[in-house]
């Protein structure tokens, strides 16, 4: 018999995948004073005190506001509206690794059902056997109102900075009643109505978790037809070939295994792909929540030598992948291979590094971010974007039916389509130094490098325009600063943009006529500074547009024209 306590837990979530490992509160309901205690170290002990910036997202003013409702009713409201006000409270950061957990406090009720997303919709996933033959139906209206609309209320209580991760926090709870209630969707005792597409609606009473773990259920996961080859493995990591031409890795949580060090596996891994004809490499962070972000560096490094052997990377991504995993799917980016599958649940930028907390009294736990991660300032590939839900280059969702015959949508996808895949396109990003050195490189014909050592102190070892840093070195054209750096994912100004073309047209030894020469002298904004001969030699060259504004950084798409102007003077 499938309960609904496991149901609960797989399909429908009453916690918060991070969170599951969370005391129930208080039995009996804690005096006024003690909730007021509770409340007070969150707010001034835990949030204000020790989140890098609390107030980033909403103004003081505001948190004060909720603060001071909720100290309004603290005599007369129950243990559960209690912590759903803490989480109100809490999810006025912003921030997805700060929160209160839900789970685990024993007073919850819940409805009988779950769904579960594919695509843009949502489809019913779990409900009591009499409504069997209504799995997998659309759903579109939950207590009257559009699913999205519910999700927009779930945000006043679920800390989520993107909406990817804050429909997955829906998805967990999407189906516990004193939430609908708190927010005003469901009258208390009330049932909650579940409106198909087809027309028929599900009214269903809410019901204690005791009486909830006495009933049957079925779902969606009782129709499936077998699991596809790549399905979520109950390991760390693994790899395996999937075909003649693509190889596969699973990498399921950014911790080394005990019995397999990181090490050992990408000694695997390597040794795997010298010995097969490999043109693509899949590397799966699909269900990949993080831990530490460095854990998997010696395998990045080996990817990097394959794809000097011309293998492509391509890194899978979903509405799991965050934190950490996050951080490693844009440095597959910064290596220069693309991502594939849906948009991910972590942020470009985030805050993170989470520590664990305990109120006093209620004893319940959550989690606060103790730094920000500004991904923007560290690496190329994720120079402009911010706060906000990584996107894959290839966009390919799961399909609802591929799910119930045990395929993977995007894993048949990318097997079908073995041609080389490009990353999605920023021409409005901001250009960084490392690209930059990449494009002229390019522009230079990409002339061969033997890398030995890192060109500069502060390069990864792992980025894309790597072989173009050590040849910009060699060549005299990036000399880096006093300590050996080079501040690759820092953008370029116009001035250091005409001092590379200067000294790449000097390296190359790039001439005109007199006559050809550009008349005029260097405008101001240029000629401030050191290394006037490369400048001048730039503009001469007419390398450098007239007509732009040098006090502006550049973007992505005028650094590309730049390359272009040197590609067409070296023609």
């Amino acid at each position: 018999m499938k309960t609904w306590n496991s149901l609960l837990r797989r399909a429908a979530g009453l916690c918060l995948a991070a969170l599951l490992v969370v005391p129930a509160l208080a039995a009996e309901p804690l005096s006024a004073e003690q909730r007021q205690e509770d409340l007070d170290f969150l707010y001034e002990t835990v949030l204000v005190a020790h989140h890098p910036d609390v107030f980033a997202n909403t103004p003081e003013s505001e948190f004060l506001r909720v603060k001071a409702e909720i100290e309004g009713r603290l005599e007369t409201e129950t243990n559960t509206e209690f912590l759903l006000d803490l989480m109100r409270l809490t999810a006025l950061v912003g921030d997805s690794h700060t929160s209160v957990a839900i789970g685990g406090a024993a007073e919850l009720r819940a409805y009988p059902f779950a769904i579960v997303r594919r695509g843009e919709r949502w489809y019913l996933s779990a409900a009591v056997p009499e409504d069997k033959d209504l799995l997998c139906q659309e759903v579109t209206l939950l207590a009257g109102k559009p699913v999205q609309e519910v999700i927009e209320a779930y945000g006043t209580l679920f800390a989520a900075d993107n909406p990817v991760h804050l429909r997955r926090s829906f998805r967990q709870a999407c189906n516990v009643a004193d939430i609908y209630e708190y927010l005003g969707l469901v009258k208390a005792g009330e049932p909650l109505t579940v409106t198909l597409k087809n027309g028929k609606t599900l009214r269903l009473e809410p019901m204690g978790m005791e009486e909830m773990n006495q009933l049957e259920a079925v779902r969606i996961s009782d129709l499936i037809k077998g699991q596809p080859e790549t399905a979520a493995a109950d390991a760390y990591y693994l790899a395996k070939p999937l075909s003649e031409n693509v190889y596969y890795i699973q990498y399921n949580t950014c911790q080394e295994a005990e019995d397999l060090s990181m090490e050992d596996f990408a000694a695997l891994v390597a040794k795997d792909l010298e010995a097969g004809d490999y043109s693509r490499v899949l590397l799966d962070l699909r269900n990949n929540g993080g831990g530490s972000d460095g854990v998997i560096w010696p395998l990045l490094e080996y990817l990097r030598l394959a794809m000097d052997g011309g293998c492509e990377l391509v890194g899978l991504i979903g509405e799991s992948t965050f934190s950490s995993a996050l951080i490693n799917a844009v440095e597959i980016q910064e290596m220069g291979g693309v991502l594939a599958g849906e948009p991910a649940g972590g942020s470009v930028c985030h805050f993170g590094a989470v520590q664990g907390f305990s109120l006093p009294n209620s004893k319940v736990r959550g989690q606060l971010s103790s730094k920000y991660l500004d991904l923007n300032t560290l690496l190329d590939a994720a120079a402009g974007r911010g706060v906000e839900a990584l996107e894959p280059d290839v966009l390919v969702y799961q399909t609802l039916e591929d799910t119930l015959n045990g395929k993977d949508t995007t894993v048949d996808w990318l097997l079908a389509h073995p041609e080389k895949l490009a990353q999605k396109a920023f021409p409005n990003a901001p250009l960084t130094r490392g690209r930059f050195i990449g494009l002229l490189h390019e522009a230079a014909g990409s002339p061969d490098m033997e890398l030995g050592e890192l060109p500069f102190a502060d390069s990864l070892g792992i980025e894309w325009y790597l072989p173009a840093a050590a040849w910009a070195k060699e060549q005299g054209i990036a000399k880096g600063g006093a300590e050996g750096t080079f501040s690759a994912a820092r953008p370029i100004t116009w001035r250091e943009a005409a001092v590379f073309l200067g000294r790449t047209a000097e390296a190359l030894n790039l001439k005109l006529d007199p006559a050809e020469k550009r008349a005029g002298p260097v405008p101001a904004a240029l000629s401030q500074g050191g290394n006037p001969e490369a400048v001048t030699r730039a503009w001469d060259l007419g390398l450098i547009p007239a007509d732009a504004d040098f006090t502006q950084g550049l973007t992505r798409a005028q650094g590309a024209r730049l390359a272009e102007a040197l590609n067409a003077l070296i023609a």
